[in-house]
């Protein structure tokens, strides 16, 4: 705790010398490269898009190895995750990874000088969390119950949720709500109580909050998404779509152009699926399933080590004829051998 106060000043010091204006792309001294603006599908009349990144630490942070000084995400970093989320234009983003109100300030200003302009927003840091998450959107946000309270055990020791969860409720028409619940589980590196067993933990919580909101309304138009660090098949999958074996999320599965879904690229140049948008009953008929994707972009290996998700859907309810077969977005079986 000594070196608390020097950490916060140099901290400070640093927001004030470099700005904390990132890199937006008028500011890098090598700009990302520009992916044209059709490269990606855009929401049509009475259509909405969604955007869930996870930005990769856009945050202050000891970089150096020098615990005494903190430093905020390298500017090439910064100026290309703005660039990729330029590029999308996102009418709602949910992001994780995002640093304290500093960083979080500074991000909106980047996004601003970007050309994107969101009214609305959602921040949530669990007391002084290094990386939160949060919401910017163009429609109103008429209701929060962000939740911070959320703990479980492990044999004696109680645990919190670290991160929390976002959860809103956006007005996209004055007819059209989308409920919005964010999450950033807790990630696979080593802790002594099992990273596996406190990750499901969360999980399991995660699921307390969506069965809530359907009990509420089973037609809700509900939306999870986030960073669950973990696989499709996993347990903690399970844990958050299903109930006594019943789903009640459907996997959107977006890919890029090529067909491939990994969102996660590790540093031994492993590819993982660790992001989602899970939809539920009530808004799968608003899908418009040849327009959700992962974004595949030069510029995103400059950006973060997670790809973004991105899904485009209908602005005004349908029934339930217009549910997409998402099974074809599967990709066929790999048979095993001996």
């Amino acid at each position: 705790m000594k070196n608390a106060a020097p950490i916060i000043l140099v901290g400070l010091s640093l927001l004030g010398a470099v700005g904390w204006t990132g890199c937006s792309r008028f500011q890098c001294e090598e700009p990302a490269p520009a992916v044209p603006e059709s490269a990606y599908p855009r929401p049509a009349e009475g259509e909405f898009s969604v955007m869930t990144f996870n930005l990769n630490q856009y945050a202050l942070l000891d970089r150096d190895g020098d615990a005494d000084t903190l430093e905020p995400k390298p500017p090439e970093e910064a100026g290309a995750i703005i660039e990729v989320i330029r590029q999308v234009s996102p009418d709602v983003l949910a992001v994780q990874e995002m640093g304290d109100p500093a960083a979080w300030a500074e991000f909106q200003n980047s996004l601003r000088q970007a050309g994107l302009e969101y009214a609305h927003v959602e921040y949530l840091r669990r007391d002084q969390s290094v990386l939160n998450l949060a919401v910017l959107s163009r429609f109103p946000i008429v209701a929060a119950h962000s939740l911070v309270d959320d703990t479980y055990t492990i044999g004696p020791t109680q645990f919190p949720v670290l991160r929390g969860f976002v959860e809103i409720d956006v007005a996209v028409t004055p007819q059209y709500r989308l409920r919005l619940m964010v999450a950033h589980l807790k990630s696979k590196v080593f802790h002594s109580y099992g990273q596996a067993e406190m990750r499901r933990n969360e999980a399991r919580l995660l699921n307390n909050h969506v069965r809530e909101a359907l009990d509420g309304n089973p037609a809700v138009n509900l939306l999870v998404v986030g960073d669950f660090n973990d696989d499709p098949s996993s347990a903690v999958l399970q844990e958050i779509r299903t109930y006594k074996n019943q789903p009640l999320l459907h996997d959107l599965r977006p890919a890029d152009a090529a067909g491939d879904a990994w969102t996660h690229r590790e540093n031994d140049d492993t590819y993982h699926r660790s992001d989602y948008m899970l939809a539920s009953d009530g808004l799968m008929p608003e899908v418009i399933p040849e327009k959700a994707y992962v974004v595949r972009s030069p510029t995103l290996l400059r950006a973060s080590d997670h790809r973004p998700l991105v899904a485009v859907f209908s602005a005004a309810e349908r029934g339930p004829e217009a549910v997409p077969d998402l099974s074809k977005r599967l990709p066929p079986e790999i048979p095993q051998n001996d």
